[in-house]
């Protein structure tokens, strides 16, 4: 299996079509939402403040998630992040760590298209635990609230020379 990650402008539009079937399970829409949900964030034309990222599998879509910087940025995060919202990875792979993948790919990712991006920031809810305890496994820090009870973490981006050399 063969997986990358891209921007979501650059899918082909038979991956577009593809990508609108990635469902969550039931449990997680609450936390996470749907991907008609999540691709609606997107704006008509390209924005600086926000991008769509999709992991290919195969180049088949397997995964989504929303990043967001400065003027987009949520009100709970540091100036110097960008805030990950709505990762989704189809119910049919879960399980297979496309989630670490994803979090993983990320890093050389922001540094090429958003260099200023210094961290990462992403609220979760207490009572989704399993997203709480995944988030905290692959390297993210607890630091506060966001918003009304969510829980505030972080992740510090490498270096751009070493998240250059991990691609």
């Amino acid at each position: 299996m063969h997986t990358r990650l891209c921007v979501y402008e650059d899918l082909t539009p038979v991956q577009r079509a593809l990508l609108r079937g990635i469902e969550v399970q039931p449990q997680q829409i609450a936390f996470c939402g749907d991907i008609e949900s999540a691709l609606h964030s997107l704006p008509a034309h390209s924005h600086a403040g926000i991008k769509g990222f999709v992991l290919l599998s195969d180049e088949q879509p397997v995964a989504f998630m929303l990043l967001k910087r400065q003027p987009l940025l949520a009100h709970w995060a540091e100036p110097d992040s960008a805030t990950l919202h709505a990762l989704q990875v189809d119910r049919r792979v879960q399980g297979q760590g496309l989630g670490k993948v994803c979090l993983h790919a990320l890093p050389p990712v922001i540094n090429r298209l958003w260099p200023e991006v210094r961290q990462l920031m992403l609220s979760v809810s207490p009572s989704n635990t399993h997203a709480l305890a995944f988030y905290l496994s692959q390297g993210w820090v607890e630091c506060g609230e966001a918003y009304r009870g969510e829980r505030r973490l972080a992740f510090t981006l490498p270096p751009v020379e070493q998240a250059l050399h991990a691609v």
